[in-house]
C-alpha cells in the first residue's frame, strides 16, 4: 500500500503524516482506556481498540521509511506525554512536579535520538 504523494506545497513527509495519525490514534485508544471499565462498556472498548488498531497500521506504514527505533521513541513518548497532559486536564489526575520531570527526560530522549540518527 503506497500513499499518494503530498503536493509540494504540504510541509511534513507523508511517513511522518503516518507517524502523527498513528499518535493520535494511540492517544485517542488510551484517553478511552478508563472509560471500558476493563472492558465491560460496549462502546468505549469499541472505540479503544480501533484506536489501537488504527495507531497500528499508521505506524505500520510509517516505519517503511522512518527508522524503527525514530517512529517508536517519536510514537511512545509523544502519545506519553499527551496521556499525561489529557489525565491532568481531563481525567482528574494529579499533575506532580515528579511527573512534570519525568516527561521532560522522556521528551528529550526523543529529542536527542531524533537528533542522533533520523536523518
Amino acid at each position: 500500500m503506497h500513499a499518494p504523494p503530498l503536493p509540494a506545497w504540504f510541509p511534513v513527509p507523508m511517513p511522518y503524516v503516518f507517524l502523527i495519525a498513528a499518535i493520535a490514534a494511540e492517544v485517542f485508544g488510551t484517553s478511552l482506556l478508563k472509560s471500558t471499565e476493563g472492558f465491560t462498556k460496549l462502546w468505549p472498548t469499541v472505540g479503544c481498540l480501533t484506536g489501537y488498531i488504527l495507531a497500528f497500521v499508521f505506524l505500520s506504514q510509517a516505519v517503511k521509511t522512518v527508522p524503527v527505533g525514530i517512529a517508536y521513541a517519536m510514537w511512545s513518548g509523544l502519545g506519553t506525554a499527551a496521556i499525561v497532559a489529557i489525565g491532568a486536564a481531563f481525567l482528574g489526575e494529579p499533575l506532580t512536579a515528579t511527573k512534570v520531570f519525568g516527561l521532560g527526560l522522556v521528551v528529550s530522549g526523543v529529542v536527542v535520538l531524533n537528533l542522533g540518527g533520523a536523518h
